[in-house]
């Protein structure tokens, strides 16, 4: 799944590919705001993404499939 991040005062929003599904990071987003602590994801590579829950502008949560591309997509 694709999670396009709006940080505030940050011009660029932040793009993850990540395999959680979209109700866990919604989940998690909220419980942070709730404790006031970080907001953390992991991608598809393993890497943590650590953000402050508070800073947090909006969540684009993309589709959960992605389009097959080259000769064999069919």
């Amino acid at each position: 799944m694709e999670i396009k991040i709006g940080i505030a005062d940050v011009a660029r929003e932040l793009t993850i590919h990540t395999e959680s599904s979209g109700d866990d990071i919604v989940d998690s987003l909220s419980r942070a705001l709730e404790n006031g602590s970080l907001f953390e994801i992991t991608d598809v590579k393993g890497r943590r993404v650590l953000i402050p829950a508070a800073r947090v502008g909006y969540l684009d949560l993309g589709a959960t499939e992605s389009r097959p591309v080259g000769f064999g997509a069919l």
